[in-house]
């Protein structure tokens, strides 16, 4: 037969076969479970982001296949959230990394829950499975009966144990912590950053070994960090780039600069300072959230990832997911700030005020709080608000001008208002009122920063209600069966309990805010090598301080006195005298 002659009919057999419909995802949302119970079906959650290769590679895959959609289109009601764009799911689920693959009943309660891509005939499996009896599977535990801490520090058991644990889990011949993913855990670096500063030679060790090992996740073409190697190594990275990498990275070796002087640390902050600026960085000054790992979704683009910058842009640039978030500006301020108070760049403090001011225009909440995003559909979160009170408690530190700190202080009022339940432990990951189908938790990383934070506005305003909202989260963090799930990422719970047995490093300069001396003092204080410092400038024009739990003299001409929870300094009048201070301070 006539090739020529069948292709037509071929044709028209092809055009007429059943085509399978693309699956239909819906929003979470209480009208799901609604549904659910209406129609007798099982609720599916695929939880990814934008910037996930498995996430694109199962999309392309698993959600394509025949087999799997017919199922799901039978018996399950499917629903898609982007993790970045809700902090409570992200924060529920975030074990499961991305993508997460949950499964409910009618009623919300979990059956099975799966990390990471599933292939089809696996995923096919799981559903038939699950439709045949749909009662929990082994990933489903019963919660755990714990009995919360009424202490705001740790044991000293607890707290040796934590440390213990922190010297060893760590991987001496690669650096870092953990065996299978290598990234810059930079609450444990920074932990250790304080240790070496107060003589800890092993500590000083771990954090330069860490430092330098992350070098290789430093995209060498655009500056900014992938977001982990895997394989136990630095040598296989995965390329997304997540403004918490980007930022919490920035931070730290801005932290590395301000203690030990070396260009290498200053590079790699300036080198993901200018990524954020030329890729993240809005037409209005804000930040965007996240940059895609791959350029082609499902393709691995580690060949791409070798290019230079002429050779990627000729081929095209990833995905930038364009989202402005208040969590993720609240962080790149703060990182930004914290490289202003290292080094004196005055474009870095420019970048952050910029972005504080359009997300105080475009996210604020009434009573201090802020949304995620222009819209939340069950905000706000906690995450979002503490991580502006974060940026605005950092820019009354480097700037000391006085607006700032009522900012801070409205978040910590809002966050006590939204974020605590009354007898309930810890600070919630979101606003209780505004959830239906399931009761926000407190979540551990976010409890840490609260303590952090909390703790350090207190030290400027005074406020006792500060502090308390610091000693709800230690409380929650001090509960051993807490304390102890986070395996080897400790580093931010020791931060969280050395702070709240003591006291910031404390420095108050004496002058007027145009004097150039005590514009001198001022800077000098800044630059100070750690994150848990009150810097203050004390302008006779401006009144007394919001905290003036000290009296310091006037000597007609600008000081600074470094104090103590018990006594201040001589005035210092150099630069040279306010290091000698705090180098009698450590000893």
């Amino acid at each position: 037969m006539n090739a020529k002659l069948l292709s037509p009919l071929l044709l028209l057999l092809v055009s007429a076969a059943p085509t399978t419909q693309p699956i239909a995802w819906q929003d979470w949302s209480d009208d799901v479970w609604a549904q659910a119970k209406r129609e007798h079906k099982l609720v599916l959650l695929d939880l990814g982001t934008q910037w996930c290769h498995w996430c694109h590679v199962m999309e392309q895959t698993t959600y394509a296949d025949p087999d799997v959609i017919e199922l799901i289109r039978q018996k399950y009601i499917p629903v898609r959230v982007d993790a970045d764009g809700r902090p409570d799911l992200s924060n529920r689920y975030e074990d499961y990394g991305w993508p997460a693959t949950v499964v409910f009943n009618a009623d919300g309660g979990e059956i099975a829950k799966r990390r990471g891509y599933l292939p089809p005939p696996e995923m096919a499996s799981m559903l038939r499975a699950i439709i045949a009896d749909p009662t929990p599977g082994p990933s489903v535990q019963p919660p755990k009966s714990v009995r919360y801490s009424d202490q705001t520090a740790l044991s000293d058991d607890l707290r040796g144990t934590l440390r213990g644990r922190l010297i060893q889990t760590y991987d001496r011949v690669n650096g870092s912590w953990g065996r299978t993913q290598k990234y810059l855990d930079w609450d444990s670096v920074e932990y250790c950053l304080r240790l070496a500063a107060r003589g800890d030679a092993q500590a000083q060790q771990m954090a330069r070994q860490t430092l330098a090992a992350q070098l290789n996740l430093l995209d060498p073409a655009w500056g900014g960090v992938y977001q982990y190697s895997t394989d136990g190594d630095w040598q296989h990275p995965h390329f997304e780039k997540i403004m918490q990498m980007q930022a919490q990275d920035l931070r730290i070796y801005s932290l590395a600069y301000a203690q030990w002087h070396e260009p290498m640390y200053l590079d790699t902050a300036q080198a993901i300072r200018g990524y954020l600026v030329k890729f993240l960085r809005s037409p209005e000054g804000s930040f965007y959230t996240s940059q895609d790992a791959d350029l082609i979704d499902g393709e691995h683009s580690a060949d791409y990832f070798k290019l230079s910058d002429a050779q990627r842009r000729a081929q095209g640039v990833p995905r930038v997911d364009t989202h402005q978030y208040s969590r993720e500006n609240g962080w790149a301020i703060t990182a930004l700030t914290a490289l202003y108070e290292a080094t004196g760049d005055p474009a870095a403090l420019d970048q952050a005020t910029v972005a504080a001011r359009w997300i105080i225009q475009h996210r604020a909440l009434p009573s201090g709080g802020f949304s995620h995003d222009q819209n939340d559909a069950t905000g706000p979160y906690l995450a979002d608000t503490l991580a502006m009170g974060q940026a605005f408690l950092q820019l009354y530190e480097a700037t000391a001008e006085r607006d700032w700190l009522p900012r801070a202080q409205q978040v910590a009022d809002f966050i006590q208002t939204h974020f605590v339940k009354s007898g309930a432990p810890g600070v919630l990951t979101a606003d209780v009122q505004a959830h239906q189908s399931f009761a926000p938790s407190p979540e551990f990383d976010e409890n840490v920063a609260v303590v952090r934070w909390a703790n350090l506005l207190a030290k400027y305003t005074g406020r006792a209600s500060d502090r308390a909202l610091a000693d709800q989260a230690m409380r929650y963090l001090a509960t051993p069966d807490i304390a102890l799930t986070r395996q080897f990422a400790v580093g931010g719970l020791l931060l969280a309990d050395d702070e709240m047995s003591g006291g910031p490093l404390h420095v108050a300069v004496i002058g007027s805010k145009s004097d150039p001396t005590a514009a001198m003092l001022f800077h000098a204080s800044l630059a100070m090598p750690t994150a848990y410092k009150r810097i203050e400038w004390v302008d006779a024009a401006e009144g007394p301080l919001p905290n003036a739990d000290i009296t310091y003299p006037n000597l007609g001409r600008p000081a600074a006195f470094f104090c103590t929870a018990t006594a201040c300094s001589p005035p210092c009048f150099t630069k040279d005298q306010l290091a000698l201070r705090l180098a009698q301070a450590k000893q």
